[in-house]
């Protein structure tokens, strides 16, 4: 039977991806010292994702939460379920501890970029589960800003490689 996933959850786990997400572009910088601007930025546009986050969680009214749940195809919690197994992927794991340092600025934006779009799906599979009152529209810019790491990654990787 599948779990049924309350707006707590669904905003905890949005939460803590974009801490891992903030932890990663800052150890990135450490590493990276040369584009440690560009990757403190990204860091800081994650901290202000998780900051709206925060905001919604907070204030998500135990009625609002009963409607966060609704998913009469029960595909959103079937998205969920595979997104908690680890399966699309596992935000108890911080991205950060998997760089050893010694990668190259390539092999960093190209992992980046990878984080960026597991974030994008995840927040396209919540989107339709939470309401206009709620803050719907605010997820909705969080996955444009997320697309927009996305571009600038890729720009970034493009003139590193010269590809």
């Amino acid at each position: 039977m599948p779990i049924t996933f309350n707006a707590n959850e669904v905003f905890t786990l949005a939460e803590q991806i974009e801490r891992n997400g903030a932890a990663f572009y800052r150890k990135c910088a450490e590493i990276c010292t040369e584009e440690k601007t560009f990757l403190l930025n990204l860091a800081s546009m994650e901290d202000h994702h998780l900051t709206t986050f925060q905001q919604m969680h907070r204030s998500v009214t135990s009625r609002e939460s009963e409607l966060f749940a609704a998913d009469p195809d029960r595909q959103a919690a079937a998205y969920l379920n595979a997104m908690a197994g680890g399966y699309v992927f596992d935000t108890s794991k911080d991205p950060s501890a998997t760089i050893s340092g010694s990668e190259s600025l390539p092999d960093i934006l190209r992992i980046a970029i990878g984080l960026e779009k597991d974030s994008i799906v995840f927040y396209l599979g919540i989107k339709d589960m939470v309401p206009k009152t709620a803050g719907k529209e605010k997820i909705e810019s969080i996955i444009k800003e997320e697309m927009r790491h996305v571009t600038m990654l890729g720009n970034k990787l493009k003139e590193v490689t010269g590809t």
